[in-house]
């Protein structure tokens, strides 16, 4: 089930944290990227549309290039030693998929990786993400699905071998896409959400009032100041993930799976993602478990959480793909996440953002127990995630 803080905390409503933030424009539909609009297109024009589009969503900011960078699907061609396909440019391909609220910006360095390695990468974008959060509120989960068979359609074409790798929701859309498509080869999965709590299925109650009273489609209200990722989160996002979930295959897995997720993570069930793990039937498959526990488990490599001489007290759902060296969400990176204040009071809000020696980690009540906690929005151990990954590659068949 999905727990506690992030984006998909208990559905009780109503918003329940920022409340003291009125709706604003962000919070209503803008009509850009509603739904999948790509179809017919090359890749290439399908990353110009996006980026004609989202220049018209930010058009007047002062950031608006970096923004447009950021939230824009990409591609980029493999590099150093990689193999032809039979008649096809590329043997190997890989199509990234980013999670919900976030942006493709999230899955740019796995791409920097893929590419390395050998991969046709290419990295689409949702419906109803880089705008603003208002998008999401008339969202259908089947637009994100459609969005990913896209990205698939299109790699087919240059690759013999299609491999899929998501973060978050778009794990849980790659092993929707891949138990229905015997074209792909192997699935790379980091902090997936395959489970919601029941309860979030009358998400969509808000409906019948919130047509009324606007605030109550949203579950947080929050300022939005993260270029890359929505703070604010409404309730038919809840919704559509839960829907996502249902339509999960429940059977086994029969092809390479690469899994990395927090034992921390307070956003999606980590033991939903160990157990899925445990099913597969592949004999090539590798976990990276992060945690304060060896789980002593085949196949799951223990990577230990915590690092008190770095000040980090656990991993978090929103850390596994992003390097400490990442300008925006790494170690001296430019954003901050200190949105679990803002319910409380403006001055721990405020002290968060501006303290030099913060606590880091997943927001769970034992963190909060020792100071000034940020939420960790990076990887500590990426390096070494990228050499586990290189070693799962040496082995696909």
């Amino acid at each position: 089930m999905i727990r506690l803080h992030g984006a998909l905390k208990p559905v009780r409503g109503r918003y329940n944290a920022g409340m003291n933030i009125p709706l604003q424009a962000r919070h209503h539909s803008s009509g850009l990227n509603t739904g999948f609009a790509g179809e017919g297109m090359s890749f290439a024009e399908y990353i110009r549309k996006a980026e004609a589009m989202l220049r018209q969503a930010h058009a007047g900011k002062p950031d608006m290039e970096k923004i447009v960078a950021g939230n824009a699907p990409f591609e980029s061609l493999p590099f150093g030693d990689f193999q032809k396909g039979i008649g096809k440019p590329y043997q190997r391909g890989v199509l990234l998929t980013h999670g919900l609220s976030d942006s493709p910006y999230h899955m740019r360095r796995l791409g920097e990786f893929f590419q390395r390695n050998g991969f046709r990468v290419m990295a689409v974008l949702l419906p109803g993400h880089g705008t603003q959060p208002g998008d999401l509120l008339d969202v259908h989960w089947a637009d994100w699905a459609e969005t990913v068979a896209y990205g698939v359609q299109c790699l087919a074409a240059e690759v013999d071998e299609v491999y899929l790798a998501g973060f978050s929701a778009g794990a849980a859309l790659s092993l929707y896409h891949a138990d229905k498509d015997e074209r792909v080869r192997g699935l790379f999965m980091f902090s997936p959400a395959l489970e919601i709590a029941s309860r979030a299925r009358r998400s969509y109650l808000h409906r019948l009032y919130s047509w009324l009273l606007p605030q109550h489609a949203w579950l947080n209200v929050m300022p939005d100041q993260d270029c890359y990722k929505y703070e604010s989160f409404c309730l038919n996002a809840v919704t559509q993930m839960w829907r996502l979930t249902q339509s999960l295959s429940q059977g086994e897995l029969n092809i390479p799976l690469f899994v990395a997720a927090s034992a921390d993570d307070a956003t999606v069930s980590s033991a939903a993602a160990l157990n899925f793990f445990h099913k597969v039937k592949h004999s090539l498959r590798k976990m990276l478990w992060y945690a304060a526990e060896d789980p002593k488990q085949a196949d799951v490599e223990w990577v230990k959480s915590a690092l008190p001489e770095k000040r980090i007290l656990s991993g978090a759902h929103t850390a596994v793909v992003i390097s400490p060296d990442d300008a925006h969400y790494g170690e001296a990176g430019e954003y901050a996440n200190c949105l679990h204040y803002i319910s409380q009071s403006d001055e721990l809000y405020s002290a968060c953002l501006s303290s030099h020696t913060p606590w880091l980690g997943e927001v769970t009540p034992e963190n909060l127990k020792y100071g000034l906690l940020r939420r960790l929005m990076y990887n500590p151990h990426y390096a070494e995630m990228e050499v586990a990954l290189r070693r799962f590659i040496e082995r696909l068949p």
